[in-house]
């Protein structure tokens, strides 16, 4: 059983390690983005389904309150939170929609929007990054596998190099917590 639990963190590492280094510099650009948009009076949005629905909250939270720093809240809505929303949408227009009226709704020129999906091709994702894309908002996909219909939409796509669900969470929370470190020291 030590075995496994070695294993598990060694392949947990390993991922991000791959990960980081196809992927340092989009970061920091990406980090930048989000940074100028922030300054620029612009939000962030940021959804999912699932274990990446608590991943887009969680990283609007450190966005919002503070991430290692003490400072003044930052504008970003988790659009996952609103159950009243979310099954009234999926009720009246179908489930897949529920991110691209959210996003009608809410988005402006000049904001990023997140859309994470491990295997890269949750419907209701794409859809929402889709319409992010056509309103004017800079595009980011976290996702994993070989990227899904989600990669080929937006316009930045974070691919982590795995096909194991929770190593692709495990580096999505870890890019997110990094965008936020990146952004504070960018503001």
């Amino acid at each position: 059983m030590v075995d496994k639990v070695v294993r598990a963190f060694r392949e947990s590492a390993e991922t991000k390690l791959a990960f980081v280094e196809i992927y340092k510099d989009r970061i920091l650009e990406v980090a930048g983005i989000m940074a100028t948009a922030v300054k620029g009076g612009n939000k962030i949005l940021l959804f999912g389904n699932g274990g990446s629905a608590a991943d887009a909250q969680h990283i609007a939270a450190e966005i919002i309150g503070r991430f290692k720093k003490e400072r003044g809240p930052l504008p970003a809505i988790a659009l996952t939170t609103d159950t009243s929303v979310l099954t009234a949408l999926g009720n009246d227009y179908g489930f897949e929609t529920v991110f691209e009226r959210q996003v009608e709704a809410l988005c402006t020129p000049g904001d990023v929007v997140i859309g994470i999906t491990t295997s890269g091709t949750s419907e209701n994702v794409v859809r929402g990054i889709k319409k992010a894309h056509d309103l004017g908002a800079t595009t980011v996909a976290f996702t994993g596998r070989n990227g899904g219909k989600v990669a080929e939409v937006a316009h930045y796509a974070f691919i982590v190099p795995s096909y194991e669900t929770p190593r692709i969470q495990e580096c999505h929370i870890t890019l997110g917590h990094v965008l936020c470190e990146l952004m504070d020291e960018m503001l």
